[in-house]
């Protein structure tokens, strides 16, 4: 809320993303390593983030991530896409995802089969299936209605295209709670009350319960809504060492809210606000080190929301190409104060089913991968050529050499992907993606001509400079072939007179 009124970029929406998720759990583990507790590390983290976003700001380091072009860009939207596809389908790296569901050893169904002789977690993992995967077709299906026939008027249609989340949501919340009334699905986890969640299996707070005090009949309370920054366990040395682990959490939200920004302020999206790079980085950290205290997670520019935000906002031709965009703060303020009132309905959210808002998230994936042109061009190796998308550098490139520009761009993004999901790396995976912008600047041209890089990742202005520039040399080459062709026949004329 605070950022939809004092942001530079409010037609990007922040939030927690996978890879500040991955980044969390390796401090988890780094924590766990020097015997310190995790949110007293991940406070003092919090500070040098802020402190390190402050001198980027103030040097305007963000001009770098200027450098970044579509190569760069679209790897880390495909990372992020990619994220939420496999939490809501089945991470392999995790038991999150609706077909997770019909494992019977997943933690949803512990203790099930005990306390009620007739639960089947293959009925419920089937129900699952359904809702999740039933939710993402709903949603798809109602969005279709906007340039369909049906209906009285536009406005009735655009309706349902702007609501067919919530519509969607709802209508398979009643088929769990009306038709499947007896199939136990999981629910969204919600609190009883507004309070720290970390329960405490004593006064001290060191241990949490019930994972640490099995045998106790309920928690001693809850933690401390600020984090105890003194808590070190005696290890006096750890707020300076957390300087180390800071310089990579500041990569991360740098090239996060970055390369997010970057996307949304493409010149295609003909947005009229202009950028803030520097002061949103300073309102990132700011942001962060007030989480850091609260124990709550960082927030940066989550590039699939932002996506989603600016294709509902954006007035569309039928090609999908951008015409104008309604830049308002009101949507941001409202969307998240909606989210911060729903803490007075918890009971309602409780009978969200789980897999449905996995078929949100499935829908929020996919909806987001026809506007990258990365994933457009990996589906160029199923189709017939012939049958490709009339794109610039189709036209006028070989097909080999898109394809292998294609091959180049999955590798990279294959080594992002990998390290993020390698525990013992995973705390290097900022700086792989950092790299992908000098390997775009300085090893690309080894294998490519820089009119071909382009066509393939360049400005749109840059592309119609370099269209124009080969069409007036087309047209003196012909008017040069012409003229030379003219000569030669007033020659011949003139040796058959003689």
């Amino acid at each position: 809320v605070t950022y939809s009124l004092i942001g530079g970029m409010p037609t990007c929406i922040i939030g927690s993303t996978g890879p500040v998720l991955a980044f969390s759990t390796v401090l988890y583990n780094m924590s766990k390593s020097l015997d310190v507790p995790f949110l007293t590390f991940n406070a003092w983290v919090s500070v040098w983030l802020f402190a390190y976003t402050l001198i980027a700001g103030f040097f305007d380091i963000t001009r770098y991530v200027r450098l970044a072009t579509r190569f760069t860009d679209e790897i880390f939207a495909l990372l992020i896409v990619s994220i939420f596809v496999m939490d809501a389908i089945g991470d392999p790296f995790s038991d999150v995802g609706i077909l997770h569901f019909l494992n019977p050893d997943h933690k949803s169904h512990d203790g099930k089969q005990e306390d009620d002789p007739d639960y089947s977690y293959i009925s419920t993992g089937f129900l699952s299936v359904i809702l999740g995967l039933g939710t993402t077709w709903l949603v798809f299906f109602f969005r279709g209605f906007k340039y369909s026939p049906f209906f009285c008027s536009d406005g009735i249609r655009t309706s349902i295209h702007d609501f067919a989340v919530t519509l969607s949501v709802v209508v398979w919340t009643l088929v769990k709670e009306l038709i499947f009334p007896h199939v136990e699905t999981e629910g969204l986890k919600v609190p009883d009350e507004f309070e720290p969640t970390f329960a405490c299996c004593d006064s001290s707070c060191k241990t949490f319960f019930p994972d640490d005090c099995e045998d106790q009949a309920e928690a001693a309370g809850t933690r401390s809504w600020l984090v105890d920054f003194g808590d070190l366990n005696g290890k006096g040395w750890v707020p300076i060492m957390a300087a180390g682990p800071a310089i990579l959490a500041f990569v991360l939200v740098y090239l996060d809210n970055g390369i997010t920004w970057h996307l949304i302020n493409h010149k295609s999206h003909n947005l009229k606000h202009g950028e803030a790079y520097n002061y949103d980085l300073c309102l990132s950290g700011f942001f962060n080190f007030v989480n850091g205290i609260l124990g709550l997670p960082w927030l940066v520019a989550t590039t699939v929301p932002c996506i989603i935000h600016l294709n509902a906002l954006a007035e569309k031709d039928r090609d999908g190409n951008f015409l104008e965009v309604q830049e308002t703060r009101l949507t941001l303020f409202f969307s998240h104060l909606m989210v911060g009132l729903s803490i007075l309905v918890l009971n309602v959210l409780k009978l969200l089913p789980l897999p449905v808002l996995y078929g949100v998230f499935l829908f929020m994936g996919l909806s987001s991968l026809p506007n990258i042109q990365f994933w457009q061009r990996f589906l160029m190796f199923f189709q017939q050529p012939s049958k490709y998308n009339k794109t610039v550098y189709v036209e006028h490139m070989e097909k080999k050499r898109v394809h292998l520009y294609t091959v180049l761009q999955i590798c990279f993004f294959a080594l992002v992907f990998l390290v993020q999901n390698i525990k013992a790396v995973a705390i290097i995976f900022p700086l792989m993606t950092l790299l992908c912008i000098p390997a775009r600047l300085f090893f690309l041209p080894r294998f490519f001509e820089g009119w071909e890089l382009l066509l393939l990742d360049g400005e749109d202005e840059r592309i119609e400079e370099w269209m124009e520039a080969k069409e007036q040399s087309v047209r003196m080459y012909e008017e040069s072939k012409n003229l030379t062709n003219m000569e030669a026949s007033s020659d011949d004329d003139d040796d058959d007179s003689n």
